[in-house]
């Protein structure tokens, strides 16, 4: 891949192109085509991405510090990456990877996870109202204080998942797997619990004026 050829912008599209390790952190890749690419390793903190195809990339250990990743990261491998403080507001990341990502400061509200794993992510805090979290993989994820109002959790496994003192306010939780989650103090007025599994699960001063069709 000539780095150049990018730098001048005189293409966007560059799907399968091998990026690993690149610092790409002045270069313009808004709206550009890098699906099934290879950007281990790469250097993008701050990068504006908004629009951008990275469906089934490899974004395995990048840094994606405060980048404007609004795209389409639908299978995407981001697998240890660094997203502090990025804007993921609305991105498609449907059966993406992100276990061992960091995500502190980052916004996703209303972003499509369905499918993802999320195993052992750390939101704590994270903004999440309104995302498409359908059957995804959330085992051992620290939500502690995150902000999961009107999100849709239908199905999801939030097995041994920490909630505590998070905003579950509207949200839909039907079918989902809570088994050992600690929901300690958590708020849940108006969320839909139908046929979720609270076993073992800890509700110790959760607010449960809950929703049932």
């Amino acid at each position: 891949m000539n780095i150049e050829t990018l730098k001048s912008e005189k293409t966007k599209q560059l799907p399968g192109a091998n990026l690993e390790d690149q610092d790409l952190s002045e270069f313009d890749l808004t709206a550009v085509n890098l699906a099934g690419a290879n950007l281990m390793g790469a250097h993008l903190v701050s990068v504006n991405l908004e629009g951008s195809h990275l469906e089934g990339a490899n974004l395995m250990g990048a840094s994606l510090q405060g980048a404007d990743l609004r795209a389409n990261l639908l299978g995407a491998n981001l697998m240890q990456a660094d997203l502090t403080g990025a804007d993921l507001r609305g991105s498609n990341l449907r059966g993406a990877n992100l276990m061992g990502a960091t995500v502190a400061g980052a916004s996703l509200t209303a972003a499509f996870l369905s499918g993802a794993n999320l195993m052992s992510v750390n939101f704590q805090g994270v903004d999440l109202r309104g995302a498409d979290l359908r059957g995804a993989n959330l085992t051992g994820a620290n939500l502690k204080g995150a902000d999961l109002s009107r999100a849709d959790l239908q199905g999801a496994l939030l097995n041994q998942a920490n909630l505590e003192e998070s905003d579950l306010r509207g949200a839909n939780l039907a079918g989902a797997n809570l088994a050992g989650a600690n929901l300690l103090c958590a708020e849940l007025e108006a969320a839909s619990l139908n046929g979720a599994n609270l076993y073992q699960a800890c509700l110790l001063g959760t607010i449960l004026e809950t929703y049932h069709d």
